[in-house]
């Protein structure tokens, strides 16, 4: 006896400019919390460069400089105001 198992080929992820939109108003939701969790590092960095906190986590290589983590934040949150943009459906992906 053979069983045959057909199943239906559903509508792919990024098919829909809806679910695009989506797609990227969830992404900007959690790219926002990881920008603050960069700046925070980057102040906690400069602090303990000024002496004002306990010996900063990460003491070598390039994540031990706070200008990296803040231009980090900066830029994860830049990315999540341009993916807030379209997924409102304001206008382009480019500001």
């Amino acid at each position: 006896m053979r069983v045959k198992i057909r199943l239906r080929v559903g509508p792919r992820f990024g098919s829909s400019l809806a679910r695009n939109r989506e797609f990227a108003s969830i992404a900007a939701a959690l790219l926002t919390p990881a920008a603050v969790v960069a700046l925070v590092l980057g102040m906690w960095r400069l602090s303990a460069d000024l002496n004002w906190t306990g010996e900063f986590a990460i003491s070598h290589g390039l994540f031990s400089h706070w200008q990296v983590w803040i231009a980090v934040a900066g830029l994860l949150q830049t990315c999540a105001s341009i993916l807030n943009r379209y997924g409102r459906g304001d206008g382009e992906a480019m500001p």
